[in-house]
């Protein structure tokens, strides 16, 4: 089982370290894929990795008008926002309407949430037993999963702690 606990662990890290390594592994993976990360592009994922809380896309419209004084239309941040989509570089998050940076952008995988509903806070979890289960019930049925997504909503353990002192 892989996991993202950064987002739940209470410490401070270097999250410029973080940032800079979903970058860096976005334009490796987008230039074997032979397809373009464009500065507008890069910069939505930039803004999407620099929290751990699942942004929706006109906060992120919001940010580039305040961080860099331009004015991008709706259309075209939600086409960066497929582009990196369907080059797995981010997950939507359904219930909230939102996107967060994937941890494994170089494979395929079911996202799997925590989803803090105190701090908004968000990490991805990747549990093959889950996915697997899931799997073989469907093809039990006789369903045929086209995408899947599971999204746990509590409370980490830092708001825990904070609501009990």
């Amino acid at each position: 089982m892989a996991l993202s606990p950064l987002a739940f662990s209470g410490t401070l890290h270097d999250h410029h370290q973080c940032v800079a390594h979903a970058l860096s592994q976005a334009t490796q993976l987008c230039q074997q894929r032979d397809v373009r990360l464009t500065p507008l592009r890069r910069r939505v994922l930039e803004l999407i990795w620099c929290s751990h809380k699942p942004l929706g896309a006109y906060t992120i419209l919001e940010s580039l008008h305040v961080d860099e004084g331009r004015r991008a239309a709706p259309p075209t941040v939600y086409r960066a926002l497929d582009f990196l989509l369907q080059q797995g570089l981010i997950h939507r998050i359904a219930s909230l309407n939102a996107f967060i940076g994937c941890i494994h952008p170089d494979k395929s995988h079911v996202g799997q949430f925590l989803i803090c509903t105190e701090c908004g806070n968000a990490a991805e979890l990747e549990t093959p037993l889950i996915a697997d289960g899931i799997a073989l019930q469907a093809k039990t049925l006789g369903f045929s999963i086209e995408s899947q997504v599971i999204e746990i909503i509590g409370h980490c353990a830092v708001c825990q702690q904070r609501k009990s002192s």
